[in-house]
């Protein structure tokens, strides 16, 4: 069973989340403003209107990414195709377009927080790997290396 799909993203069902993230994020700044005088308050309002939003994409295979914006290229039914943000440096440089199936989207985690309250810590995004020390093997090598780490003895 597919739990996202390309009318979750651009139906009511995406904009409803962000719009919470948004909503909790200020009245967690603002916690003695109630949602009814909430629209009165111009120091709330000007915080909230000037709230970020990150969009996480977590894959079944542990994979995950920051999608900048969804990337329209025709194909809606099952794949579901982002401009993804990547978190080193070395990679701003580009842009990345990734498509998935939708039936390997895990979970959507959206984070809204204010330009001047970001955290210096990022989610750990995984989709991209810093060098080829961080990639898993591909499979597990069972030989057995205990004799490779044992000192040199000597026959003589």
């Amino acid at each position: 069973m597919t739990v996202f799909n390309y009318d979750w993203f651009k139906g009511p069902a995406f904009a409803a989340q962000k719009e919470q993230a948004r909503q909790r994020c200020a009245q967690k700044k603002f916690p003695d403003v109630t949602p009814e005088a909430a629209a009165g308050r111009h120091d709330y309002q000007a915080f909230l209107s000037a709230l970020e939003t990150r969009t996480l994409i977590y894959l079944r295979d542990g994979f995950s990414y920051e999608m900048k914006q969804m990337v329209d290229v025709g194909q809606y039914s099952t794949l579901f195709t982002f401009e993804c943000e990547p978190v080193d440096e070395q990679y701003k440089v580009g842009a990345f377009i990734v498509t998935v199936p939708y039936d390997e989207i895990n979970r959507v985690e959206v984070f809204a927080v204010h330009p001047s309250e970001k955290p210096e810590d990022v989610p750990l995004i995984t989709g991209f790997r810093t060098s080829p020390a961080d990639v898993m093997p591909l499979r597990d090598d069972a030989r057995d290396t205990r004799d490779e780490h044992k000192p040199a003895v000597s026959e003589e």
